[in-house]
């Protein structure tokens, strides 16, 4: 994570836009969204594991059936406790896009703009509207987009991967044998974390950057 030699003047900048964002107080007329993408291989069991009983753990043959991958999308607005997911087969510029809508049309609706925190990934950017929609249904959406980028080789900065960690521990981290039974998992598990309103409780500020990483800056 600190494996930083010299930090430019753009990566800075990047990285105070970022931590400001986090750093002021919640509008839900402007939330600040954060998005990223978790890769998911669908692995089938080749044996039926042996199902968890008291003071033994459920066990697992070595042997499994790979089926592909799939990508999840999580979207989360952690000073609400609000996220948002959806499975894909693949990760192009129109899944992207269309997740994106959905943010708009259905997951924040009563926002005036999302303010999204994400890398600097290809498909993270306005051409994927124009891809995806019309002109003018593209440009609808952007309307109610504010893009905001970690710079590179800073993803850490992105607090969907901490989201995207938890989800992993509690939903994604074992085998699951097809996108069917992905999607449902990572759907239940979306609702649990939203009906409890489960936040992130970001404490890296400016200061602390500057404490930590000041001698790696670049003049």
């Amino acid at each position: 994570m600190w494996c930083i030699q010299r930090i430019d003047p753009e990566y800075r900048k990047r990285m105070y836009d970022v931590l400001d964002l986090y750093e002021e107080k919640y509008d839900p007329k402007r939330p600040v969204i954060c998005l990223d993408e978790k890769a998911k291989q669908i692995i089938a069991d080749k044996i039926m594991p042996i199902s968890m009983k008291p003071g033994c753990s459920e066990m697992y043959d070595y042997e499994y059936i790979r089926n592909g991958t799939a990508n999840i999308f999580v979207a989360v607005d952690f000073k609400a406790g609000k996220r948002v997911t959806k499975v894909t087969e693949r990760r192009t510029m129109l899944d992207f896009a269309h997740f994106m809508k959905l943010l708009v049309i259905e997951g924040f609706s009563g926002a005036e703009v999302l303010r999204v925190v994400t890398d600097n990934l290809n498909i993270h950017k306005e051409k994927s509207f124009y891809e995806a929609f019309s002109e003018d249904e593209a440009k609808q959406i952007l309307e109610k987009i504010e893009f905001h980028y970690t710079p590179k080789h800073a993803s850490w900065l992105n607090a969907a991967e901490i989201e995207i960690n938890v989800m992993d521990s509690e939903c994604t981290g074992r085998r699951i044998g097809d996108i069917g039974t992905l999607t449902k998992e990572v759907a239940a598990w979306t609702k649990k974390r939203n009906d409890d309103k489960k936040k992130i409780n970001w404490k890296f500020t400016k200061e602390k950057a500057d404490k930590k990483l000041s001698k790696h800056y670049v003049s």
